[in-house]
């Protein structure tokens, strides 16, 4: 998001409007807003404040289109716009990605999805994520809108990487404090016998950074545990075994039941993130309901990130997300 250095704790009262807290440590629902509608400076100052201080807010029974949905996004910052997309992407529309959960990768890759979500998720932690985590300038927000759902099943959870970096013990804290790790695509990735379409892609496109492990959030100030399952195999300068054993360590800290909120999603839902300071599961409890989970993502762009040392990240292959 657009760099806006309010304190966290403090909110500009809107009439009609209201941000009410769904867990303990992250998420809130914002009320009374028409996210369709031409939205008062107020009202954008108080939901980005909303973002910053619980990580993901959700709007429900939204009546945003497609040309609504990138308007309501520019409003926080300026969208990524991706060289490749998904097949269901709509044409017009570069800043909008679409997935159909039940149809993505069906047949692609010569392998059905259950079969590449086995090949890729080799441990029980290895779907927690931010989006695009591999760029060295991983976006700073995204907004998601949900068109159609599931009768049941489908939800997302969120966790906040702030207060897991805060609810470890300070030895802890000042350990991980001076480390890096390398993100790259397709971690923990089996690739088939005998050639592997989706292995060679990950060689032809990879992107790779080294990101510091616990980044200073640019506009809170705050150090957030900047660690995910899904893009994060190895800590720079210490052993295979150590880095395997503390990545576990870690992940397991960041995703505690205290740290996140499950959002159950309805057609014209919304929700907005901070991809600095969160990652998220996206649900396995839905493809055999039988009914497609059709979403579209508006991502923001965001900074380099800097570690508490004040370094910041550094590419190894690539600079941008590519077709991912």
């Amino acid at each position: 998001m657009t760099t806006h250095r309010a304190g966290v704790d403090e909110a500009e009262h809107v009439a009609g409007v209201e941000v009410k807290p769904v867990a303990g440590h992250i998420g809130a629902e914002i009320t009374g807003v028409d996210l369709a509608a031409p939205l008062d400076e107020r009202v954008v100052a108080l939901i980005r404040h909303a973002v910053l201080r619980w990580k993901v807010v959700f709007f429900r029974g939204q009546r945003l289109d497609h040309a609504g949905h990138i308007a309501f996004a520019r409003r926080f910052g300026e969208p990524v716009l991706l060289p490749g997309r998904g097949p269901h992407s709509p044409p017009g529309f570069p800043e909008i990605e679409t997935t159909a959960d039940r149809l993505e990768l069906s047949g692609r890759y010569g392998m059905e999805r259950d079969e590449w979500l086995q090949r890729r998720r080799h441990t029980l932690l290895r779907g927690w994520h931010c989006d695009h985590g591999t760029r060295i300038d991983p976006p700073a927000a995204t907004v998601l809108r949900a068109e159609s759902v599931p009768p049941y099943g489908g939800d997302t959870t969120w966790a906040n990487l702030a207060a897991a970096y805060a609810g470890l013990s300070a030895p802890v804290r000042a350990f991980v404090d001076g480390l890096r790790a390398e993100h790259r695509l397709g971690v923990g990735y089996q690739p088939r016998l005998g050639g592997d379409a989706y292995a060679r892609r990950l060689l032809d496109e990879q992107v790779a950074s080294v990101h510091p492990l616990v980044r200073v959030h640019p506009e809170t100030g705050e150090r957030v545990l900047f660690v995910n399952g899904y893009y994060v195999e190895q800590i720079v300068d210490v052993s295979r075994p150590e880095s395997a054993a503390l990545l576990e360590m870690l992940l397991e800290q960041a995703v505690r039941p205290e740290y996140t909120v499950r959002f159950r999603w309805e057609p014209g839902s919304v929700a907005f993130w901070d991809n600095r300071a969160t990652i998220h599961l996206a649900p396995g409890d839905h493809t055999h309901v039988g009914a497609a989970r059709v979403m579209h993502r508006v991502m923001l762009h965001g900074e380099v990130p800097v570690g508490v040392d004040g370094r910041p990240s550094e590419p190894l292959v690539g600079t941008e997300a590519g077709r991912w």
